[in-house]
């Protein structure tokens, strides 16, 4: 499953069954998501996704861990594609 295949309303979990909280958007690096119980707004990056089963992305990681990665700050950089989508009419697969 791609990155921006996960839909608004999903559930984030940690690996210990914890729910962090609910996925806002989708991009190709991170996940804009609001948290469980909390006030604000997360930004998980792709690399600590492990599984997405059911309409829940599970993380590779426990709650209390990802709480203190400071996923608050939003990320430096844009979330969009790095280069446009390109049309190779010559290309084999």
């Amino acid at each position: 499953m791609r990155m921006t295949d996960l839909k608004a309303g999903w559930a984030i979990v940690g690996n210990d069954g914890r729910r962090l909280g609910t996925v806002r958007s989708a991009g190709q690096n991170y996940i804009t998501a609001s948290r469980s119980g909390r006030p604000g707004t997360l930004y998980v990056p792709a690399s600590h996704v492990a599984n997405v089963e059911n309409e829940v992305v599970y993380l590779n990681l426990a709650k209390g861990e990802a709480e203190a990665m400071g996923w608050e700050q939003p990320p430096r950089n844009p979330d969009a594609p790095e280069s446009p989508a390109e049309t190779d009419l010559h290309r084999h697969v």
